[in-house]
């Protein structure tokens, strides 16, 4: 087995789902705080175009991105102009990907933490002076902090396994985005099982770190 081409997608990965799972932490919890403390008309169409992405099948997903990134959407002329290349077929790409679908499951995991917060502690901050900012840091968000963590490291593994839209906006690139889920997929095309079950193993043993962490996490609640 060629251990020079066995740690480029694992190295990417990790880089891709880091990064994506930091972005999709923050806006999930930022969007489930302010869904939990709002009520407005379109509600529910808006929690469940969050939730899209998390019973879409990839492939829908990602051809969603391809037209939204692509060199004649939106989002891909402002990001080419912005910043002189394209955005598909680079990391960014697969960041892009990692974000869209990881973000429903910190979203949904916030949410249920917020709504079982108790308001009357939430009230007696505000009755004190506390404007919302620091009723959310001294009050919402200790009390939030295990979800807080479960939802990061649920966005991390969801990002780490990413595929079907990764490969459609991002490519499988040997060396610059080719990740640990598109790699095995080539690998068993080609009939390279020796590189597929390494890849594979390093898989199961992070999801398995991961989701032994989560449910750490959820006893202590």
């Amino acid at each position: 087995m060629n251990w020079q081409s066995f740690w480029p997608p694992v190295v990417l990965s990790l880089q891709v789902a880091l990064v994506a799972s930091v972005v999709a932490a923050v806006a999930g919890i930022a969007a489930a705080w302010w869904m939990s403390r709002r009520s407005f008309r379109g509600k529910v169409l808006l929690e469940t175009a969050f939730m899209l992405p998390l019973v879409l099948p990839p492939t829908v997903v990602g051809f969603l991105l391809l037209v939204l990134w692509g060199r004649q959407g939106i989002l891909g002329k402002a990001a080419e102009w912005i910043f002189s290349a394209p955005v598909l077929f680079s990391p960014w790409a697969a960041i892009i990907a990692s974000i869209v679908v990881a973000f429903p499951l910190v979203y949904q995991t916030m949410k249920v933490a917020l709504d079982s917060v108790d308001k009357n502690l939430e009230d007696a901050a505000r009755s004190a002076g506390a404007g919302e900012w620091k009723v959310f840091r001294y009050v919402t968000l200790p009390l939030t902090m295990r979800a807080v963590m479960t939802a990061y490291i649920l966005g991390f593994a969801r990002s780490l396994g990413e595929f079907g839209a990764t490969l459609m906006i991002a490519g499988n690139i040997p060396g610059k985005t080719q990740t640990i889920p598109t790699a095995i997929y080539v690998a068993v095309d080609s009939g390279s099982m020796a590189m597929a079950w390494a890849w594979t193993a390093g898989m199961v043993v992070i999801s398995f770190v991961l989701l032994l962490a989560t449910g750490g996490l959820r006893k202590k609640q």
